[in-house]
């Protein structure tokens, strides 16, 4: 099976799901597991903060993608591109000097890595929740959006999906659209295709994959936990994050205090604010990937209801396809059903 719309054909992939560029678990082995399943595999510059290391990974992605010609899928970077994102700039400058194909950006102005990104002809998806934001990026060019919704890992939107692709489709009918939030199976993929997204971003079901080298207690809670497990918080980068509700995320406490946020929005001060708040974040769901760690902050969405085991980057793929597959047989059976046809008359 091979599905052919906008975003298929303009990332040159075979199938329309991207793996979600997950902060501290996607990888170099994750992205290549993507590239050999024909999905587009994107992965947070921020994973690589030391010297010398996101050049070695995109040397290694682009060594990949052309030592395996046969291979069905592509490969891309995520950008904070916020002032608080301390390496924004050095990031994008080596990301257009390996020329990587596919960008994503998220939490700030997309102009930037949107003019660099059309010099030499690569794409640029952005991060929206709302018409608003979608319209101002789309009158910087941007190529498509990832729509993101209600129930996404890590910074969710407010917006059910199923009222976010509609109006967005209607808005912007010539931009395609990716649906984050909720998606861990076929079915889950079909839906958000009939509402007039062109694929899906999905990550917390890559969480419990082989591939990704987070603890081992992390990956069994994505395949342990509920949706009513997941809560959001505050106190890891200031904007609400998606984590499940681990003791220690119940101590720390999921709201700003109001010192906090009067910091996080007073003009002199919420750039270094912003900035202070998400160092101490990623320290803590650094240390808490690890194994052995009993301090436990794990980012993960809703869909953890809908994941029952731990496999192979390529199998989670074939069953989301073969999944897609059953989902649309068993629709079309139904719709040919006598009580179907009952009901609508």
């Amino acid at each position: 099976m091979q599905i052919k719309n906008p975003l298929t054909q303009g990332l040159s992939i075979h199938y329309p799901i991207m793996m979600a560029p997950m902060f501290l678990v996607s990888n170099l082995e994750m992205v290549k597991a993507a590239i050999s399943s024909g999905i587009m595999g994107v992965f947070p510059t921020l994973n690589y903060r030391n010297d010398g290391e996101l050049v070695n990974v995109l040397t290694a992605l682009k060594q990949f993608s052309a030592d395996q010609s046969y291979l069905r899928g592509n490969y891309g970077v995520n950008l904070i591109v916020q002032k608080s994102n301390p390496l924004y700039e050095q990031h994008l400058r080596i990301c257009v000097e390996h020329k990587v194909p596919f960008y994503i950006t998220s939490l700030g102005n997309p102009k930037e890595v949107i003019d660099v990104a059309h010099a030499y002809g690569a794409q640029v998806y952005c991060d929206v929740t709302n018409i608003e934001h979608a319209a101002k990026c789309a009158s910087l060019g941007c190529d498509g959006f990832i729509a993101v919704g209600q129930g996404a890992g890590g910074h969710a939107g407010p917006n059910p999906l199923h009222l976010l692709i509609p109006s967005l489709h209607k808005h912007f009918p010539n931009i395609p659209i990716v649906a984050a939030g909720g998606i861990a199976n076929g079915a889950g993929l079909l839906s958000i295709l009939s509402l007039g997204a062109a694929g899906a971003s999905i990550g917390t079901r890559f969480i419990a994959s082989t591939e990704a080298d987070v603890s081992d207690a992390y990956k069994q809670a994505i395949v342990d936990n509920h949706m009513q497990d997941v809560v959001l918080t505050e106190k890891l980068s200031g904007t609400p994050c998606n984590i499940i509700n681990t003791p220690y995320a119940k101590q720390i406490g999921y709201k700003q205090g109001w010192l906090e946020r009067l910091l996080s929005k007073n003009k002199t001060t919420k750039k270094y604010f912003k900035m202070l708040v998400q160092i101490r974040g990623m320290k803590k769901l650094k240390a808490a990937v690890q194994p052995g760690n009993y301090k436990s902050l794990w980012c993960a969405g809703q869909s953890v209801e809908l994941i029952d085991d731990i496999k192979p980057v390529k199998e989670i793929v074939n069953s989301l396809i073969t999944e897609l597959e059953d989902a649309y047989s068993n629709l079309q059976n139904e719709l040919k059903t006598e009580s179907f046809s009952q009901m609508i008359e």
